[in-house]
């Protein structure tokens, strides 16, 4: 397939996307740096490496943000427990990724920001890591960067693969360039029936449905100090999560707790946006509300009187749903189409969301049967489930416990999914 010549779209795609490489250096550049990213680090969006190629056999893991990348750790480590000799590299385009993924790569794992999907990119990157495998990541799809990869002679497979509905229409106008582009690829593994349909439609009958990664990614990780630190300072307070807010989200979590504080007025929210950087306008927002409030990033713990924590820092999700018993997971208010559940569900929380998961569709339909999760509809309905859980410590128990269990059921296809990568991508 990758001697095959490419369709006419991918032929403009990618003389357009040579043209402009320049701009879009420059844009994403001014980006990362915005970010805070280290200066050094942004040649790498050109292909030019700032890390040496490990010796021996390297598999390449490629994702678009922190999710993804994520999503994949897990499977990164079980593929190199029994191969001492097995390196691997893993790209991803965002600075969060970046600053996430250094406190977190497993054992012999390089990160790397990914090339530019244009020629001369590409093929400093593939001059310099020489990959013996790649493996991408849910619908991380980049014409040129699939094309060169497999015409060095690279296998490639795509995991955890995510079409919506409405990326399934757009592909159905252009059924031979979408057949060209997975033709790429020895194995795809979907997170979903929806999108395994989506694939078949298409002629890609090889599409198989398989255990979502992010099922397998484990609990986050806790700095246990912070926590006793925090559990001590707060004491039999109602403590409650908004996890991975977005625009127009936080009005919602901040009505729900207005409400709770009738009822339980040393209510606690820890307000966790998904974007820190949106703060200071989500600090305005509290105040507006009439709300008292404390934020990580200063320093300042919250005191008796703090009504709300906004916890703008990164890395420490795991931290507050270990802290909290009762977590509303957002994403799921907006046309962002929800989170990840299985997160919060490790660590035990009582998972709420709202009526907007599209990412998710399967998951939560399967744990809101189970028991695993419940779905609220808005402010008002927040506000009584909440209050309903936390006057309610059996009810909240048994839906912390559904969704533990849920989580835990996925565990067991962790070995099945590195036994199929490993042959798909012939790897020793």
């Amino acid at each position: 397939m990758g001697a095959a010549r490419a369709p006419l779209p991918v032929r403009l795609y990618g003389a357009a996307a040579d043209l402009i490489a320049p701009l879009a250096y420059r844009r994403v550049a001014r980006k990362l740096a915005a970010q805070g990213t280290d200066p050094g680090r942004l040649r790498e969006r050109r292909g030019l490496p700032t890390a040496a190629r490990p010796a021996g056999e390297l598999v390449w893991f490629h994702a678009a943000s922190v999710g993804e990348s994520l999503s994949v750790l897990r499977l990164i480590a079980r593929l190199g427990r029994d191969r001492p000799e097995r390196a691997f590299l893993l790209t991803s385009g965002t600075a969060t990724s970046a600053r996430i993924l250094a406190r977190r790569l497993p054992a012999r794992t390089v990160h790397q920001f990914a090339p530019l999907d244009t020629r001369p990119a590409i093929r400093r990157f593939l001059a310099h890591w020489r990959p013996d495998a790649a493996v991408f990541v849910e619908s991380e799809l980049w014409p040129q960067m699939l094309r060169m990869t497999r015409a060095a002679g690279v296998p490639l497979a795509l995991v955890n693969a995510r079409i919506s509905d409405t990326s399934a229409r757009n592909w159905k106008r252009l059924p031979a360039t979408a057949r060209h582009l997975m033709g790429y690829f020895r194995l795809i593994h979907c997170q979903d029936a929806r999108t395994a349909a989506h694939l078949h439609d298409l002629g890609l009958d090889g599409a198989a449905q398989g255990v979502n990664l992010k099922a397998l990614a484990g609990p986050l990780p806790v700095d246990c100090d912070a926590r006793d630190r925090l559990r001590t300072r707060l004491g039999q307070r109602p403590v409650w999560v908004a996890a991975s807010t977005h625009p127009g989200e936080e009005g919602i979590m901040l009505a729900a707790h207005r409400a709770l504080l009738e009822d339980h007025p040393d209510a606690l929210l820890i307000l966790v946006p998904r974007h820190p950087e949106r703060a200071g306008d989500i600090a305005g927002d509290i105040a507006r509300a009439g709300l008292t409030q404390a934020r990580r990033s200063t320093g300042a713990p919250p005191e008796t009187a703090t009504q709300v924590y906004l916890a703008d820092t990164l890395g420490e999700t795991g931290l507050w749903y270990d802290l909290a018993p009762l977590t509303c997971l957002c994403g799921s208010f907006s046309d962002v189409g929800g989170h990840n559940p299985y997160e919060p569900a490790h660590a035990g929380c009582a998972i709420l969301h709202g009526p907007r998961y599209a990412n998710f569709a399967q998951t939560y339909a399967e744990m809101d049967a189970a028991g695993a999760a419940r779905q609220v509809t808005g402010a008002e309905d927040l506000a009584q489930a909440l209050r309903h859980l936390f006057d309610t410590p059996d009810d909240r128990a048994a839906l912390a416990e559904g969704a533990r269990a849920f989580a835990s059921a996925q565990e067991d296809a962790l070995d099945e999914m590195t036994a199929t990568l490993s042959k798909a991508l012939g790897l020793r």
